[in-house]
């Protein structure tokens, strides 16, 4: 058994389960939180149900910036271990859409209790509102808090990253990081919503609709997604939005000239099909001014801004469409586009991309190249993971490996 000393900067997922992990080995081990208790952020995932991991974990849904560690660190801890290690503590697994697993309570607290208590059965000490400010690592390791001063044979930095600043990870962890003189890839928000200067937007507010969107950098397409999309009064939302909300942060990064996405409004039609219909609309109700003609084709808020799009008049009457407008109507339902200005908040993003870059890691168990005592895991490596329980995975996997780096002689 180990009897090595560590201290684990961090009480979100990663940090809970290297704690965890390095007690079970019989390591002393001490959980820091600058918050007022752990596991916040674990109550906010899924909406509040905990989406735990994904049925459909593979290597592409898995992102860096600098080098992908999944084929390393997963097969470590992977879905089978990740799923029989909750069951142990008592957390049956439901399968929702799209692969989705989540606790059968539907709870994020009944996640955050058994870990509770698994932390305390395994004697793991969790001190709160301890902010670390500084790192020292030789031989061994001294951790700074604004109150105190610890001491360990090993640190585990699961600091997180930038994102939900207000459920724990504000970044800090960076800059214990460059501390250490550990290389970052510039830190942006990931799974976000997107913002856009489109003109109409007060109209469209709070639609939802099934769309496969694209988001086109350049002229070049980079990403789609098919989802329900959610126009905001600010641009974009829903599930295809945080989908491809990395690769539009990326690119906003980058000041790119020009972003968009590019909507299929009504996918279940293709073109010669919406045609035949519009014009069917047209032969049947040509009387109707043009803000009563689309009823029942389209949701209500979505029909000003289509007609002003098209160059046309509410008052317009049916038969007053040409064969042109009806080409635009088309167009604007089958390639609806909208520019992207900038994405939303750090406070609104769910991962954060970039971060520590992983060169500076041994693939295998996450000890720093330059600091063997020191390790990494989580959100504060330059990993990330697209919605549906792919950056919890990453966290579990990448926690317990911290763990037995840390834990084991």
């Amino acid at each position: 058994m180990s009897m090595n000393k560590v201290i684990v900067i961090g009480g979100g997922a990663s940090g809970i389960m290297a704690a965890i992990t390095a007690a079970k080995l019989g390591g002393k081990v001490v959980l820091l939180e600058r918050k007022d208790r752990i596991g916040k952020k674990i109550l906010a995932t899924g909406n509040g149900r905990c989406n735990i991991s994904n049925r459909f974990i593979e290597e592409s849904r898995f992102h860096s910036d600098s080098q992908n560690l999944f084929d390393q660190i997963y097969p470590q801890f992977d879905l089978a271990k990740t799923l029989e290690f909750f069951e142990e503590l008592g957390i049956p697994i439901l399968e929702l859409e799209e692969g989705k697993l989540y606790p059968y309570s539907l709870q994020a607290a009944s996640v955050l209790n058994v870990l509770l208590y698994e932390l305390d059965r395994q004697k793991v000490q969790v001190l709160c509102n301890e902010d670390v400010v500084h790192v020292e690592a030789g031989s061994r390791v001294v951790v700074h808090t604004k109150k105190n001063k610890y001491y360990g044979d090993y640190v585990v930095l699961a600091c997180g990253g930038k994102s939900t600043p207000d459920l724990g990870s504000n970044g800090s962890g960076f800059q214990i990081a460059k501390e250490l003189g550990l290389k970052l890839t510039e830190p942006y928000p990931s799974l976000i919503q997107l913002e856009s200067d489109y003109p109409y937007l007060k109209h469209l507010k709070g639609t939802k609709v099934m769309a496969k969107v694209a988001l086109v950098v350049d002229e070049v397409p980079v990403k789609s997604a098919y989802g329900e999309l959610l126009f905001t009064d600010y641009g974009l939302s829903g599930p295809p939005i945080l989908d491809v909300s990395r690769a539009a942060a990326h690119a906003v990064k980058k000041h790119k000239k020009k972003i968009e996405i590019h909507g299929d409004l009504v996918p279940l039609l293709d073109r010669a099909a919406l045609d035949q219909m519009l014009q069917k609309r047209i032969d049947r109700m040509s009387y109707k001014v043009l803000e009563d003609f689309f009823v029942g084709l389209l949701p209500k808020q979505m029909i000003i801004p289509l007609i002003k799009d098209c160059g046309m008049h509410p008052r317009d009457k049916g038969a007053q469409i040409t064969s042109t407008q009806r080409e635009m109507i088309v167009n604007w339902l089958k390639s609806f586009r909208l520019s992207i200005t900038g994405t939303r908040q750090w406070n609104q993003s769910q991962v954060t991309a970039g971060g520590v870059d992983c060169h500076e890691v041994d693939g295998t168990t996450l000890r720093c190249v330059k600091h063997p005592k020191v390790i990494l895991c989580g959100e504060i490596l330059d990993m990330d993971g697209d919605c549906g329980g792919f950056n919890l995975q990453w966290a579990w996997s990448s926690g317990y490996v911290a763990g037995i780096s840390a834990g084991k002689e």
